[in-house]
């Protein structure tokens, strides 16, 4: 098996709504501002509604739940939602909780996997892979590598 870069998703979030404790642990909803995605088959911007819906464990990671969708700088629509785990260590809770601070690659466990569908045939190509993404805290939100399995 063999893992190919195919983009990278540059995302903005609004500030977080934080309805508190519930009883799977802590509700953090991170509203997509904007975000752009980068690669070599795929470009485009995040557009209409788009969030992660985080729920943050007492086992000490946040189960990321996240859904938006891309118009592409040809006009195509890409519908992508994707689930994983961030782990909220020291490094990647403060880049969270202050503005302008960012992780590297490597500061905290933050994996995805996610998953596009589009009715575009030049795209289609998306809805038959399967993707695998590692994340990390930039000074204004989340930056995705999106790989391509073989």
């Amino acid at each position: 098996m063999d893992l190919e870069r195919e983009l990278t998703l540059h995302i903005s979030l609004q500030p977080a709504i934080i309805p508190g404790d519930g009883p799977y642990g802590t509700r953090v909803v991170g509203s997509v501002d904007h975000g752009r995605a980068v690669g070599r088959r795929v470009n485009g911007e995040f557009v209409g509604a788009g969030a992660d819906w985080m729920l943050i464990g007492k086992d000490g990671y946040g189960r990321i739940d996240v859904r938006g969708q891309i118009r592409t700088d040809d006009d195509a629509f890409i519908y992508v939602q994707y689930i994983g785990l961030l782990e909220m260590n020291e490094r990647s809770t403060a880049a969270l909780l202050e503005p302008g601070r960012e992780t590297a690659w490597g500061d905290q466990y933050f994996r995805t996997t996610p998953r596009f569908e589009t009715g575009d045939p030049h795209y289609a190509w998306m809805n038959e892979s399967v993707f695998v993404a590692r994340g990390r805290v930039t000074g204004d939100g989340i930056e995705y590598e999106v790989f391509r399995v073989h």
